[in-house]
């Protein structure tokens, strides 16, 4: 029983330490970074940037329009030509609206939710993802990402 309470605290703590306060979602008050949009073709949504390097990085390339390729039925991506700064974990879930960047250039918008054992950095999570699906539609598809809160250079 002992060893067992052990490992249960043993696991607690690691999975704790692997859920770092840089990859926390923003406060509305944070003036480190804000919220960006989305447009994809007349359907506009919003997303909440994680604070970490990472989203500071992309933020900074913005205003930016990226044309995505489709990938297995539940997401879009684009290979930047420059390399994001990484903090990649094993996020478990993706959730529909969550924005990654894989590996250190290849940025993820999910429009699906499932299980992964895949490792990404978090970039931001689209706070309404309801339509997304069906404005990203089944190919190809340009996203404009622009800063939506300029006050919160």
């Amino acid at each position: 029983m002992k060893r067992t309470m052990n490992l249960i605290v043993a696991m607690m703590l690691f999975f704790a330490s692997a859920c770092t306060p840089e990859d926390k979602p923003l406060s509305p008050a944070s003036t480190t970074v804000g919220d960006i949009t989305l447009t994809i073709g007349d359907r506009s949504f919003t997303a909440t940037m994680v604070q970490n390097s990472t989203s500071e990085a992309f933020r900074a390339l913005l205003p930016l329009t990226l044309e995505m390729q489709e990938l297995n039925g539940n997401e879009k991506y684009h290979y930047l030509s420059q390399s994001l700064p990484t903090n990649r974990t094993k996020v478990g879930t993706i959730h529909a609206g969550d924005i990654m960047l894989y590996g250190d250039n290849c940025v993820v918008v999910f429009y699906e939710t499932f299980t992964t054992s895949y490792q990404y950095t978090p970039i931001g999570h689209i706070t309404n993802p309801e339509g997304l699906k069906e404005a990203l539609g089944s190919g190809k598809v340009t996203i404009n990402f622009t800063i939506k809160n300029k006050g919160n250079l």
